[in-house]
């Protein structure tokens, strides 16, 4: 049976109307009109070829004309199109009940949906009381728009002081409803409409400018669409009704037909883009969660009416699709590919996208997803699933599902059959999650959540948080006594929310209401920050730790909150609903099998896979099997990734951010660091009001080298609203692993101050287990502030095959995914075709604390869901193997006796400096003097915080710093080119140069090749401002020959750009290098030394 919701469609007969529109007769014209007529096609005849005049006498060329000619058609297309649109429409709602009852439309998809169902009423009373009422809605929008708005417009700009509405005319045509269903089975304290309205009308409005000749205007809108009225609340007083609250379920069909200027809005391209951006406007108002409240009485909490509390929330896991058809095909089709299939969701104004999977017409995406759910009925869940591709994505299937059912069914775990394709299934599970006004099942709901794993980022919300956010009474004034323009500033962790500003009063009425999702409300707070509308100065700061509402009565708090750095009697009223999501089901989630394959457990599978034959076979005999390989075949690079450690230890003259009275009061700043290195990220806490933070912190990183590999340092400060920038800086990972061990001081790019301390390590590996016991002793003495213990070992695992794996219990070949685990870190291998020995083929790394204590655990499933065992690896018996590599076949626990799995474990010892043994006659790290121990004693350094202090460090003292020796490096790249018989100079980079001035220097490399009297090889970079890290990357080239170059001499120099009377330093440092020095045949690149000039 259709569905409902779908409204009457009133296009369904648009182009059956379309000669009964242009087939009406016309009565014949006078002879003064019909000249007048031919003159008017005369003048558009000259005016067509007047261009291609114009382009012929000034000699243009014709490409500009056909372009022009395309343009035009387009927009003549699109317009005719809109016209005959508008047209049809009018017709059909003038006209309806004869094109239902016509035979052409008499099947029952066609029919409106109030002939089929009888729940859904006409209402042609009220189609009569709005034609009837009509014309006088038309003089009150002309009032409207000449006496008010048109007002405004002219005071908002001085370009549109001419403006004016010289037209204003809604037309003959009112709007109709042609449908109402009621729904009063949900909630007897209020009545919840369906209207499905239909506008087909010759709404006339034009706009002039004055000023610049500019008319534009609207003749004939068309808007179909559903409309939900909600009569609430009831209450036992005239008007009997509280409020009307109205918004579109999903976003109605809108058409305009423009006219004057704004006829380029026709032009193909520009259509769709105004119309979109049209239809955006009418969302935010009136389109869900977005609703239009119109209160009756008085004392109402209209913020709650506009935004109530959800009906519930969606868990969408969207698992799997089969059968899909293959886009991506070849030789115009004649030989079928693959497609490389993502899907879309979309709930209202909620969108997710999934990853596309490469190449796969039955792809896994096993990806989990949180909607909220405001309507039901009315709602629904559209999947698309689209081929990705460079230039268009192609369309792969729809499905849509009403989230009533949802609601109804709790949990709903189904393949549903893609719309508009060929083939194609996808399967969803989905669960409804209700909300409960108490804490008694929260910890049950955390437990389960963190049983569940996807693909996804976001953990699973354990609740949903509400607030309401009404009002505030005494806020402080501004500077001169004059009154603020608050808003709100709501936080939970990285979510920030902001509400409407009001202007003028220090009793602001915001009356928002914020939706937030809620991992673990016993570890979060809300931070709440009242500010002026520049986002500048504060009005005042609330926190509430989310633990309070736990211990409220029905988890909300409902109240006046006294503000924090705010007037004495400044306050604001929120209340605030906390709601634990519950999902209804006893038993844990299980994945369906997929019904690809048939009941006898052979055949081919759609998409041109073929599928295994089951291991009975057809006679049920066993099926031979082949010779078991006794190790596994890795490939070269297996095991070849290194370990970087990156200590962060300070930072030093940052800049202040958190400044007052518009910076005539230096402040502070909240700096933290991002750290982004292989796609990873990792950021430090943040340290409160300090220029001169200290953070010890460790990170460590697997990293495979590859060329041109860098690691990114960002600095910011921390704020409610948007983190300020403090510097960045990049390393070279290739500088680093060949330096080995840095302890150094980098200064900060694109600002005017400020440096951070780094220690950084690429760690040797060895297969050496003496030196493990130093190692982990190392590591006992050391503590970083985010308590991090620095690993010992670097485990790589290779999962190669598994091997008499039991069927299920439907008799069929399981689709096993490994899953591998080290205490919290785990990873999962691709899930194999259906098969009882699988074979994957995949590598991953591991860091290891302490690989004595350690155990590697990988367990086997159907789909993630069926257990088809595990095995347990103590990482002691990798340490009694030798060369520590464990590379043999495991035994599964807890399936057949025969199910084993073939993977190889190599442990790696990470060695470090800072843990190397010392004599004491000894070199030292550090502060360690040589007797610190007696002879023979291993001195093991431990990290102290007074080495941070800059009096106490003997690698960057201000003599270092600032002294005549040092003035930073700069990087080159010397070399000449056989084949173009060129000597090149590359300069690449500099760092560490010295500051100019308090603003740091603009610097630029200069050189010259020595012997040159005529100074023609004088060559100069450009200038980087502000930089004392500038990256140049420039390439100069010189035609001599070999021996020629060889004898030249290098004189270069690097210089801070000065004005003419500054008083600045303008010679930074000098390099002299002789290039016979140089393998000029294979060529050099590296760091020099600069030298400071001395007088």
């Amino acid at each position: 049976m259709p569905s409902t919701d779908s409204g009457p469609s009133m296009d369904r007969s648009l182009g059956a109307t379309d000669s009964a529109v242009l087939g009406e007769s016309q009565a014949p014209h006078p002879p003064g009109e019909r000249a007048v007529s031919v003159l008017w096609s005369f003048g558009k005849c000259v005016a067509t070829l007047l261009p291609v005049y114009l382009a012929g006498y000034f000699g243009f060329s014709i490409c500009l004309v056909l372009f022009g000619l395309m343009v035009y058609m387009g927009w003549k297309h699109s317009r005719h199109e809109k016209v005959m649109r508008l047209k049809s429409a009018m017709y059909v709602l003038d006209n309806e009940r004869e094109f239902t009852t016509a035979k052409v439309l008499r099947s029952k998809r066609d029919l409106p949906p109030w002939v089929n169902f009888p729940d859904v009423e006409k209402v042609e009373w009220l189609n009569k009381i709005l034609q009837q009422a009509w014309p006088f809605v038309g003089q009150y929008l002309e009032k409207l728009m000449v006496d008010t708005i048109a007002p405004t417009i002219r005071a908002s700009s001085i370009h549109l002081q001419t403006l004016s509405f010289t037209k204003v005319n809604l037309g003959d045509k009112a709007m109709k409803v042609v449908g109402v269903k009621a729904h009063t089975e949900h909630d007897k304290r209020q009545v919840l409409l369906d209207l499905y309205v239909s506008y087909a009308g010759d709404v006339e409005i034009n706009v002039e400018i004055k000023k610049y000749f500019c008319k534009a205007g609207v003749k004939g809108i068309q808007l179909h669409g559903k409309l939900r009225v909600i009569l609430e609340p009831l209450i036992g007083d005239i008007p009997l009704v509280g409020a009307i609250t109205m918004f579109f379920i999903r976003r109605p069909k809108l058409d305009i037909n423009w006219t004057g200027l704004t006829n380029l809005l026709d032009i193909p391209g520009l259509n769709a883009m105004s119309d979109t951006m049209i239809m955006d406007a009418i969302a935010s108002h009136l389109v869900l969660p977005n609703r239009l409240t119109i209160p009756l009485v008085a004392d109402l909490h209209v913020a709650q009416l506009r935004s109530p509390l959800p009906r519930g929330v969606v868990r969408i896991h969207l698992l799997e699709a089969e059968d899909l058809t293959a886009k991506d095909t070849v030789i115009k089709g004649l030989i079928d590919g693959k497609s490389d299939p993502y899907a879309v969701l979309r709930v209202g104004t909620q969108t997710f996208t999934s990853h596309h999977v490469d190449s796969n017409l039955n792809p896994q995406w096993r990806e989990m997803f949180e909607v909220i759910v405001h309507e039901v009925p009315g709602q629904e869940l559209e999947v698309e699933v689209f081929d990705k591709d460079p230039d268009q994505d192609d369309f792969l299937g729809r499905v849509k599902l009403d989230l009533d059912i949802v609601k109804k069914a709790r949990v709903v775990d189904d393949w549903l059959k893609l719309k508009d394709v060929p083939s194609g299934r996808v399967h969803l599970r989905l669960e409804w999650l209700s909300l409960l006004p108490s804490a008694e099942r929260l910890s049950e709901v955390i437990q389960r959540n963190q049983n569940l794993t996807s693909r996804t980022s976001d953990p699973p919300s354990a609740a949903i948080l509400a607030v309401y956010l009404d009002r505030a009474q005494d806020l402080p004034m501004k500077k001169g006594n004059k009154d603020p323009s608050p808003m709100v500033q709501l936080s939970i962790q990285d979510t920030t929310r902001e509400s409407r500003t009001c202007y003028g009063t220090n009793e602001p009425v915001w009356e928002d209401a914020f939706t937030f999702f809620i991992p673990d409300p016993r570890r979060q707070d809300i931070d709440i920050q009242v500010k002026d509308d520049d986002r500048a100065m504060s009005l005042g700061n609330l926190t509430i730790p989310l633990a309070r509402l736990l211990d409220s009565p029905e988890l909300t708090m409902d109240k006046w909150f006294q503000l924090e750095n705010s007037g004495p009697a400044s306050r604001i009223y929120i209340n605030a609903v906390l709601r634990v999501l519950w999902l209804n089901e006893d038993v844990s989630p299980t994945t369906p099998e997929s019904p690809r394959l048939t009941d006898s457990g052979f055949g081919l599978g759609q998409g041109g896979d073929t599928s295994q034959v089951a291991p009975g076979g057809l006679g049920g005999a066993p099926r031979p099997q082949p010779t078991q390989p006794q190790q596994t075949t890795p490939d070269p690079d297996f095991a070849t990734e290194g370990v970087l450690r990156i200590h962060l230890v300070e930072a030093s003259n940052l800049i202040a951010k958190d400044n007052f009275m518009g910076g005539m009061v230096k402040g502070k700043s909240d700096p933290y660091v991002k750290i982004r290195v292989a796609g990873i990220t990792f950021r430090s806490h943040t340290i409160k009001e300090n220029l001169n933070p200290i953070w010890n912190e460790l990170f460590e990183v697997i990293l495979t080298q590859l060329p041109g590999q860098e690691i990114q340092f960002e600095l910011y400060d921390k704020d409610l609203d948007q983190d300020d920038f403090l510097g960045r800086f990049k390393l070279s990972l290739r500088d680093i692993i060949t330096s080995q061990f840095t302890d150094t001081w980098y200064t900060l790019n694109d600002v005017k101050s400020g440096r951070v301390h780094l220690v950084l390590e690429w760690l040797p590996r060895v297969s050496d287990v003496v030196r493990l016991e130093s190692i982990l002793q190392f590591q006992s003495q050391q503590f970083y502030q985010n308590k991090a213990v620095p690993s010992a070992a670097v485990l790589f695992v290779y999962v190669e095959r598994a091997h008499g794996l039991p069927l299920k219990k439907s008799g069929k070949e399981p689709k096993v995914g490994a899953e591998i685990i080290l205490k919290s870190t785990s990873y999962r291998t691709k899930i194999c075709d259906r098969s009882t020995s699988p074979r994957w083929d995949e590598a991953f790394q591991f860091l290891v604390r302490d690989p004595r204590e350690e155990i590697l655990s990988v367990k086997l499933s159907h789909s993630w869901g069926q257990a088809l065992g595990s095995v347990s690896l103590p990482l002691r018996e990798v340490l009694g193997t030798q060369g520590l590599v464990s590379d043999r076949w495991l035994s599964l626990e807890g399936v057949l006796p025969e199910s084993q799995i073939l993977l190889r474990a190599t442990l790696k010892i990470l060695d470090t400096q800072l843990a190397t043994c010392h004599k004491a006659g000894g070199d030292q790290l550090g502060d360690v003097s040589g007797d610190a121990g007696e002879e023979g004693e291993q001195v093991i350094p431990r990290w102290d915080p007074a080495h941070l202090d800059l009096r106490h460090r003997p690698s960057f003292s201000a003599a270092t710093e600032h002294g005549s020796g040092a003035a930073g490096q700069v990087k080159l790249s010397i070399g000449y080119c056989m084949e173009e018989s060129r000597l090149v100079i590359t300069v690449l980079s500099c760092r560490a140069l010295a500051a100019c001035s308090k603003d740091g220097a603009d610097p630029y490399v200069s050189f010259i090749l020595l012997p040159d009297k005529n100074r023609t090889t004088k060559r100069k970079t450009a200038i980087k401002k502000r930089d004392l890290n500038p990256e140049f990357n420039e390439r100069f080239d010189f035609d001599f020959s070999l021996e020629e170059s060889i004898q030249r001499r290098l004189d270069l120099s690097v210089k801070n750009s000065v004005s003419f009377m500054s008083r600045e330093r303008e010679l930074i440092g000098k390099l002299l290098l002789d290039l016979d020095q140089i393998d000029l045949r294979s060529g050099v690149t590296q760091w020099y030394d600069l030298v400071q000039e001395t007088n």
